[in-house]
């Protein structure tokens, strides 16, 4: 016996998925306050003017958390952010991700030099 589905128990039975989907990584409010270290290269908007250090802001926080991970890890390889990510714990990682993403995102465009047309 085939039936349809109420959409009310639909939103029901996939509310919870939901709402877990939507919760922060971390504290985006204490990744701030652990975020003083990184403002020397990421700048204080995560968003460096200097191209050699990547905008952070705005970035997706799994993406941030992933990284910070693999350099701890060292299954990612800087010199700077191997050590700079050995002395996070996994909670200060969480918060730094949940921060940065929450952040406008600090898009920017590549200038070319081109001759006069």
């Amino acid at each position: 016996m085939n039936r349809l589905i109420s959409p009310a128990l639909m939103l029901m039975i996939s509310l919870p998925v939901g709402v877990a989907l939507a919760q922060p990584i971390g504290d985006p409010i204490a990744g701030q306050e652990k975020s003083q270290t990184c403002i020397a290269c990421h700048g204080a908007n995560g968003a460096s003017d200097n191209p050699a250090f990547p905008k952070l802001a705005g970035q997706h926080p799994d993406y941030l958390l992933h990284a910070l991970q693999a350099y701890r890890s060292g299954e990612r390889n800087n010199a700077i952010m191997n050590g700079q990510a050995a002395a996070l714990s996994d909670t200060d990682m969480r918060d730094l991700a949940a921060y940065y993403g929450s952040l406008d995102p600090a898009l920017g465009t590549l200038v070319r030099d081109r001759a006069p047309e």
